[in-house]
């Protein structure tokens, strides 16, 4: 993978966009941008996003400021929407984490002529509720869904989904698919863990005790991935599951496929959230253009089979 042939496509890409309706604005550079995610200090996840951010600065000639609540609270991170407003950027980029508290900052700032894009968490129907331009992500219940039938071929039939961050819509949708797409009800098989990495350790390992016949595990990130990998090599347990599949990567989640600990992780290719975000509110400040539809990033599966092709780039650009 080279990473600067694929932002030259996905710069062309963004300069062939189809003309909408009205008239152009004019050319102009240097504009800058802020990108407000709901995401706590201690979730590295994120740096894949901020590392397309800094493309898109180089790639635009923008300043692009990466702003989240640093414990993760939503009401802070409305504030900081609120703040951002305040500022007058040329556009915002933002997850939806929760609607009902960022939709009123976020509406706020297209009444003041700031154009938003949502990227991420929440959905499509949710982007366009708020009025913003386009959502930029993944389906989230389809990609639970995904996951469910992969379990159902392995033979699960009792599972275990570890929701870090359960006061996200997307999240609840992602163990809701799962169960759907396994044709169980989800019940009492998903647990809040919480987002400490002892915590998560700990409530996984209490659920299984009390739920030996839990044959199928489910997380959904990084932050639940990485505690319960560690579970199940400090009890050499994963052998006893059909099958454990989580979202995202790191490299603890890409080694883990290698060893057979986990069968697969879904990519939702964060990368493009953040540079695509970029680019196509460039291109509407400056031309007046987007796309007609929202653009779904994900879900795509990484396994054995294929992790070579991506575990190089793995919490950098994948």
């Amino acid at each position: 993978m080279n990473t600067g042939i694929v932002r030259r496509l996905l710069l062309g890409a963004a300069l062939a966009i189809p003309m909408l309706g009205g008239a152009a604005v004019a050319q102009a550079d240097g504009e800058r941008f802020v990108f407000v995610s709901h995401a706590p200090d201690s979730d590295s996840w994120w740096n894949v996003i901020k590392n397309a951010l800094k493309d898109s600065e180089k790639d635009f000639g923008v300043t692009v400021e990466y702003r989240n609540p640093p414990t993760g609270d939503l009401a802070d991170m409305a504030r900081i929407i609120e703040q951002a407003t305040a500022t007058k950027p040329a556009g915002i980029i933002a997850t939806i984490a929760d609607i009902g508290v960022l939709k009123g900052p976020l509406q706020a700032a297209m009444a003041k002529g700031i154009p938003v894009i949502t990227v991420n968490s929440g959905t499509a129907a949710e982007s366009k509720e708020i009025g913003a331009l386009m959502h930029i992500g993944q389906p989230e219940y389809d990609a639970g869904k995904g996951a469910g039938e992969r379990a159902k071929a392995a033979g699960v039939t009792k599972f275990l989904c570890v929701n870090h961050y359960i006061t996200n819509n997307a999240s609840v949708e992602r163990c809701q698919g799962y169960a759907d797409g396994l044709g169980v009800k989800l019940g009492d098989q998903m647990i809040d863990s919480g987002m400490d990495p002892t915590d998560v350790y700990n409530r996984v390992k209490a659920y299984l005790t009390a739920h030996p016949d839990t044959d199928g595990i489910l997380t959904l990130g990084p932050n639940s991935a990485d505690p319960v990998i560690k579970l199940l090599n400090d009890t050499k347990s994963a052998s006893k599951y059909k099958s454990f599949i989580t979202f995202d990567l790191d490299s603890d989640i890409s080694k883990a496929i290698k060893d057979g600990v986990v069968e697969s992780a879904i990519d939702q290719q964060p990368y493009l959230q953040g540079y695509l975000g970029v680019a196509f509110l460039v291109k509407y400040v400056r031309l007046g253009i987007i796309p007609a539809n929202n653009v779904n990033t994900g879900p795509g599966f990484v396994t054995k089979a294929n992790i070579a092709l991506v575990e190089k780039y793995a919490g950098e650009y994948r």
